[in-house]
Formats: structure tokens, C-alpha cells, sequence
């Protein structure tokens, strides 16, 4: 049993749900009401496509549903497979579909093993069509539906192998096998043959602010994860979980936006009160934040150039929603903004990107401007809205205005406010974050899974110089490494996983 000041130190470092020891997930993972619905979605038959943002809680939500069938479902066979691999990124076509399978059956083998059925392992030949009609037949054997959770199948940055995934999404699913799977908001790749709206449902995971159970979501995530945090919190904070719903809101519902933020204010012990709370806000604006867009960039592949328009779309969207701040009172400022059709349309892999790394979340996909037409309304981080208004005071009353307030900023058609110059992009989809020298990846705020300067030398000594090499290496010619073991073997495929993938 993990007394208090454990589960936080844990609940400080694990970023990744699928990075935590299951003893751990389930003492800082909480779930709402709302949640709950979507886990049994996840469960019942059928297709699913959880949408999200990056950190915005899809694995752990594909490993609860995946949990929750092992303990208590004996109907149902079910996988949980993370594709956090390589090789997949790299490939496409015939090929991906190979490893794909390859890694399926794998993965099915070792359950039916676990489960004492390894005399009905499933052999094929990495096709897509034997593998669908092995499903069946294992399915029919076993007089159990098949689940099959696929963790980590989209990548912000390379959307060809996106076709192919989706692909073989469709061609395996059936009346007795159901695929779920996480995908990001915005403009996904699905291929011509993947009719999204047809093929599969898709739920989107964003905790909406107007929710009931928000706040309470939040205040169970920050008891389960940071058990003292509330406790050095001011007693205005704490009336009616002030605290909790602001750091939701703020971070517009991200989990590990969340983790550090309460990273930050747990760091002294001292009292958590509004000034302080102000200057964690601040911080992350610049330190978590804007910093991240650079973190982002060497993992979007042909889009990598567009991090500097991402910048600059950014900065124009808080500076319009704060942009008389000098007469407006503090509670007149807005924290959403209702966007034209054709300029979020124009702008699609921008505000992709933003939604990304948290800066904005889309609430409504349309909605009827003052301005005419019709529009996506997005609301904004309170972190960055707060950077834009040095003069500004965080007071309870402005917290509760906030938080009743549903005003919303509109950017119409032809507004010269979002007048952008997109760079052309080339047809390369190689990360080049696979180039970059491994103490790219060293311990710092961007990387808190990092490697120390002693474990780079013993990697480079092993002719092992960038992060595409270290993510290669097999896991026995690691342990081979002096000062490598299981830990450091476990800490490495976490950073590589965050510098790759998350």
C-alpha cells in the first residue's frame, strides 16, 4: 500500500497512463460520471473513436475499459495494444499492414497464454483478411466477443500510416469483433474506404466546463494525486471547490496540463492562495505552454514549419480577446471566441495543432454569429488569457464571474485579425525528431522522464547518438550496458515515447 506522500511523488512524474504500474493507475486515476458512460461505450459492441487533445486522458481511458473487462467480464476476450512503435511510423502500404498484424497476434497469443489457451494461438500470415477470418473463428472457439483497444494509433505528424490503420479498423471489425481507438481532433487522416461517421462512433472526450460533475471531476483528481495540495489552499479557494474548477478551466480540462499545474503549486509548502495561483497561471503560459509548441515541433513531421503560424495564430487570438483590456473591466474579458467557418477551415491544421497542445479546445462545431454565418466557437486556456492582462487581478469575484459567464468574442469572415502566411510544405513525413542526439531527451521540465548526462555517455559509448537509434535498440542489447537496467531500460522507452509520440 502506497501511503500519501508516495502516491503524489508517483502522481507528479507519470504523465502517460500507460507509462503508470497498474497498482498506481488505480490510485490516481478517477473518473467521472460522464467518463464512465464513455468506458462503457468502450466496453458494449460496436466501433468506437475516443477524440482528444494531447494529454487529454484517451489511454487512460482505454486502459480503464480494458481493466474493467478483465475483472469483471468473462463474456469477453479483449487486448489492450499500444502502438507506440517505430517501425510503424516509418512504414506504409503492405509493409505496415505486416508489422501491424505481426504485433496483433503477438499480442493476442500473450493473452491467450495468460488465460491457460495457448493451444488456440492464432497463426497467420500477416494478411489483413486471414487475420479478420482468425478473429472470427477465435471468437466462435471461445464463445466470447473480442475487444481490441488500440492505444496510440494516431500521430499529429505522419497521417499516411493513418490510412492504413483505419484500413485494417474496418476490415476486422465485425458482429463479434469490436476496435476502439484514440484519435486527435482536427483533421485526421482516415483514407477513402473509412467512412468516420459510418464506420465507427466517435466520442469526444473534452471535459466540458458547463458539465455538473466538472468541478467535482477535478477536485477527485487532485485528492486522488496531490492528497496535501488541498490542504495548504486558502479557504476562499477551497468554498465550493474554487480551486479545482479554475485549474480544470484553465487548463481547459487537460489532464497532464493539470499535473503541472499542481506540479508547480505543490512544489513549496506553502499557502495557495489567488496571488499565488495567478503566478502558476503565468508560469505555464510561458515555461509549459509556448514552450511546448517547440517540444511539438520536431514530431509534425512535412508540418513542422507550420509552428511558427501556430505562434502567430496563438498570440493574434489571445491579443484580440484582450485587446481593450485597458478599459474593460476583468470580468468583460472573454474566455471563448467564435470563429468563421471558412477561416477555421482554412487554418484547419493550425488550429489542429493548438488543440493539440492545449491552447484551445472546440466546443461547438457551429454556431450562428452576430457577424452572419456560422462559426466553431473554441474556448481558451485561462493561462495564456492571463499572460495577455498584466494589470489584472485574480479576485473570487472574477473567478465566479468567470465561471457562470458564457459571453464569446466572434472573428468573422473577412476579419484581418486572422490573416496568416502558411509556408509551403514539402512531401517529406520523416520526424525529425528521430534526428535529433539523444540529449535532446535529457531530465528538464520539457522531458521530467529525462536521462541524465552519465546514462548519455554510457548510450553514446554504444555508438547510440540520436533519439531514432535510441527508440531502435532492442531491449538486450540495453541491458548489455553498463548501468542500464530494468529501471533505466523503463525510463528510456517513457522519455523516448514522450519525445515521439505524446
Amino acid at each position: 500500500m502506497l501511503v500519501n506522500n508516495e502516491v503524489e511523488e508517483q502522481g507528479r512524474l507519470i504523465l502517460a497512463a500507460e507509462d503508470c504500474e497498474p497498482n498506481v493507475f488505480k490510485k490516481i486515476h478517477k473518473f467521472s460520471k460522464y467518463e464512465d458512460k464513455i468506458i462503457r461505450s468502450l466496453i458494449a459492441h460496436g466501433p468506437v473513436l475516443i477524440r482528444g487533445g494531447r494529454g487529454s486522458g484517451k489511454s487512460a481511458l482505454l486502459i480503464e475499459a480494458h481493466n474493467r473487462v478483465q475483472e469483471s467480464y468473462n463474456t469477453i476476450f479483449n487486448v489492450y495494444l499500444s502502438l507506440r512503435h517505430l517501425p510503424l511510423l516509418r512504414s506504409q502500404g503492405e509493409e505496415y499492414e505486416k508489422i501491424f498484424c505481426r504485433l496483433l497476434v503477438t499480442s493476442i497469443n500473450n493473452e491467450l497464454q495468460r488465460r491457460g489457451l495457448q493451444e488456440l494461438d492464432i497463426a497467420v500470415n500477416f494478411d489483413v483478411g486471414d487475420l479478420q477470418q482468425a478473429l472470427v473463428k477465435l471468437s466462435s472457439t471461445l464463445s466470447n466477443r473480442i475487444v481490441l483497444f488500440f492505444d496510440d494509433a494516431a500521430h499529429i505528424g505522419r497521417e499516411t500510416a493513418l490510412e492504413e490503420f483505419f484500413n485494417i479498423f474496418r476490415t476486422i471489425s465485425s458482429s463479434t469483433v469490436s476496435c476502439k481507438a484514440a484519435i486527435y481532433p482536427g483533421v485526421t487522416n482516415f483514407g477513402i474506404r473509412f467512412d468516420v461517421y459510418n464506420d465507427a462512433t466517435v466520442i469526444d472526450i473534452s471535459r466540458d466546463e458547463r458539465r455538473d460533475d466538472f468541478t467535482d471531476f477535478f477536485a477527485e483528481v487532485i485528492n486522488a494525486r496531490y492528497p496535501r495540495l488541498l490542504q495548504n489552499t486558502s479557504e476562499s479557494l477551497k468554498r465550493n471547490n474554487t480551486l479545482a474548477w479554475f485549474l480544470g478551466r484553465s487548463v481547459v480540462g487537460n489532464m497532464r496540463a493539470l499535473i503541472f499545474a499542481c506540479n508547480r503549486l505543490s512544489e513549496e509548502d506553502k499557502k495557495i492562495d489567488l496571488q499565488e495561483l495567478r503566478n502558476c497561471l503565468i508560469y505555464l503560459s510561458s515555461d509549459y505552454y509556448w514552450s511546448l509548441l517547440d517540444e511539438v515541433a520536431p514530431k509534425l513531421g512535412k508540418y513542422e514549419p507550420l509552428v511558427e503560424p501556430c505562434r502567430e495564430l496563438a498570440e493574434n487570438l489571445f491579443d484580440y480577446v484582450t485587446a481593450d483590456k485597458k478599459t474593460q473591466t476583468p470580468a468583460e474579458i472573454t474566455t471563448s471566441v467564435l470563429i468563421h467557418r471558412d477561416l477555421v477551415q482554412k487554418y484547419s491544421k493550425l488550429f489542429e495543432i493548438l488543440e493539440y497542445a492545449g491552447f484551445i479546445t472546440r466546443r461547438e462545431v457551429s454556431r450562428a454569429m452576430k457577424s452572419g454565418g456560422r462559426g466553431s466557437r473554441f474556448i481558451l486556456n485561462l493561462c495564456n488569457l492571463l499572460e495577455k492582462t498584466s494589470g489584472v487581478r485574480l479576485t473570487i469575484e472574477l473567478l465566479d464571474t468567470w465561471r457562470k459567464n458564457d459571453e464569446t468574442s466572434e472573428i468573422y469572415k473577412n476579419s484581418s485579425i486572422l490573416t496568416i502566411n502558411l509556408p509551403e510544405l514539402s512531401s517529406e513525413e520523416e520526424l525529425s525528431i528521430l534526428q535529433k542526439d539523444i540529449c535532446h531527451i535529457k531530465k528538464s521540465k520539457s522531458y521530467p522522464y529525462g536521462l541524465t548526462d552519465a546514462k548519455f555517455q554510457i548510450l553514446k559509448d554504444a555508438k547510440i547518438n540520436t533519439i531514432g537509434e535510441l527508440a531502435e535498440t532492442p531491449d538486450a542489447k540495453l541491458k548489455e550496458l553498463e548501468s542500464i537496467g530494468v529501471g533505466t531500460i523503463n525510463r528510456i522507452h517513457n522519455v523516448v515515447g514522450q519525445a515521439i509520440w505524446m
